[in-house]
């Protein structure tokens, strides 16, 4: 059976004003008064604003173990099963040849004869085709804007 332990009160009490205040409840405290039980104490929160805690051990086997499992930061909480994807980081000549290539095949990839094309590419400039997918699909309003906005200026 796992043990569940709510830690300090996350409830951002200023987001309506646009910052970020919490109250600085420590610990979530049962309300015996609350129906349900689910408000703290302390604070009046909801128990879902405070951050949790899982252990393997019952709360029955003492609090000193989950106070060891609690000075966890949260950091390494989420590092634990959840791993941040990496940014693919582009070179000045890699976007150069990217920008031209997205032109010249009018930004879109699903054109069957040019698949091969596109393939041989990806392959010189050193990206997956995936990648240059999801580049040309951020990259196309604000590049063909831009062009259209420097030909009409040269006019």
């Amino acid at each position: 059976m796992e043990g569940e332990l709510y830690r300090e009160c996350l409830r951002n009490h200023a987001a309506s004003l646009g910052s970020y205040a919490t109250d600085g409840c420590g610990e979530f405290t049962l309300d015996a008064t609350s129906p349900g039980g689910l408000l703290c104490a302390a604070c009046g929160c909801h128990r879902n604003f405070h951050r949790k805690l899982v252990s393997s051990t019952p709360f029955a086997e003492g609090r000193q173990q989950q106070s060891a499992a609690a000075v966890e930061s949260p950091e390494s909480e989420r590092s634990e099963g959840h791993k941040k994807r990496l940014r693919t980081k582009f070179t000045a000549d890699q976007k150069e040849k990217m920008l031209a290539f997205a032109e010249k095949i009018r930004w879109k990839m699903q054109r069957k004869e040019e698949e091969d094309e596109i393939e041989k590419f990806c392959r010189g400039v050193g990206v997956s085709r995936q990648v240059f997918k999801v580049w040309m699909h951020n990259h196309k309003n604000s590049s063909s804007s831009s062009s259209s906005a420097s030909t009409t200026l040269t006019q």
